[in-house]
């Protein structure tokens, strides 16, 4: 049986706060309510004591745990296990530590979510990208209950998402876009467009080193992907040649500049000639406007480069390989059916149909005693 007190003083007063008593596995257990309320006290009293009785956990600083405290929690997770990228997981991070930072982890709840995601909506964010940021939010809480420091995950709903882009690039298009760019530029828009490779985080951050043209392949390593898996490719004779002669500019620019350029897309001419080219949104979008296609992303390649590999009979396991998809979903996304399924789907209905025409004439053919092939 508990009890509920109140502490003495120094000066032999009673404290304004209550305590209380109890015992767990015959052990006694003292914990301040934080209350001068009594009848709080003894609440806070039936709780712990029916948390003994059910065998639930006893925490006993649940309440007083906060954002900051699951969030480091997180972040030491991520950097601990490697389960997710921690420049990307920071992305997400910004944001919620802006909102959430100060609040107790106790009394967080769905009306706290729905006031982020106003918040955010606000700041003209899309609904994927506040579910995103809600997915690490519901991470970090689960951590937290796992770890002790949560009596209860609250429910957090996402936002319905928009549907997904369906931009693709027709041959035409593509090459009136590339046709439009620099040489070098125009290569690295043909690796996009063949392997379905991130434009900004993959193919502008190849490296001399990972082109072997003697054994024809091209590699990512890795750690250097979002998905940290390394890649290798073989290539086309079109990208085979495009790769040599932007060998050759590289090597060139190296010689005038008497430096070491270890990037396969460097910055060719300027102030910047051999440094690391890290993006190009300004002669891409000028290339597309006059191209006739405004508004295309070169994330666009990649859906284009899966659906070719699909409508060329490249299996879906060996497409996502190339392009470094984990799991399929890009293909439910999408929509990318090969042509092949497609043409199954019409042949075995072409057989159905037959099977069920030949089956009705029979049927619908008079019986004649003349004709021996309809006596029964």
């Amino acid at each position: 049986m508990g009890s509920i007190y109140r502490r003495k003083t120094r000066n032999g007063r009673s404290g304004a706060v209550f305590w209380v008593k109890y015992y767990v596995n015959g052990l006694p257990v003292r914990e301040s309510t934080r209350t001068g309320k009594e009848g709080e006290a003894r609440r806070f009293l039936k709780e712990r004591e029916g948390r003994v009785v059910t065998g639930q956990p006893i925490l006993p600083r649940a309440d007083r745990i906060g954002y900051e405290e699951i969030a480091r929690d997180l972040r030491e997770h991520y950097q601990a296990t490697g389960a997710r990228n921690l420049k990307e997981a920071e992305t997400r991070l910004h944001h919620l530590d802006r909102f959430f930072q100060g609040r107790r982890v106790a009394v967080l709840s769905q009306a706290d979510a729905t006031a982020y995601v106003l918040k955010r909506q606000r700041g003209v964010a899309a609904n994927s990208t506040i579910n995103r940021e809600l997915a690490v939010l519901t991470r970090m809480l689960r951590l937290a209950y796992e770890t002790s420091k949560l009596v209860r995950i609250p429910v957090i709903r996402k936002r319905k998402e928009n549907a997904p882009r369906q931009g693709f690039f027709e041959r035409e298009q593509y090459e009136a876009v590339r046709r439009r760019l620099r040489p070098d530029l125009q290569t690295a828009l043909a690796i996009g467009y063949t392997y379905g490779w991130r434009m900004q985080s993959e193919v502008l951050a190849l490296e001399r080193r990972q082109v072997d043209l003697d054994s024809g392949t091209l590699r990512l390593d890795p750690g250097t992907t979002k998905n940290d898996g390394g890649r290798v490719v073989y290539l086309t004779p079109e990208l085979k040649a495009l790769l040599a002669a932007q060998l050759d500019r590289v090597e060139r620019l190296s010689r005038q500049t008497r430096q070491i350029i270890p990037y396969l897309f460097p910055h060719l001419t300027g102030r910047r000639a051999g440094t690391k080219r890290r993006d190009f949104r300004k002669a891409w979008t000028t290339a597309c406007e006059k191209a006739g296609v405004p508004g295309m992303l070169r994330h666009d390649l990649r859906r284009t480069a899966v659906r070719n590999m699909v409508n060329s009979g490249v299996p879906e396991r060996v497409a996502m390989k190339v392009t470094g998809h984990k799991t399929r979903s890009v293909f439910d996304r999408y929509h990318i059916v090969s042509p092949g399924d497609l043409q199954d789907v019409a042949r075995r209905l072409a057989g159905t149909f037959q099977g069920t025409q030949r089956h009705s004439e029979v049927a619908a053919r008079p019986l004649n005693s003349d004709n021996p092939s309809t006596r029964p």
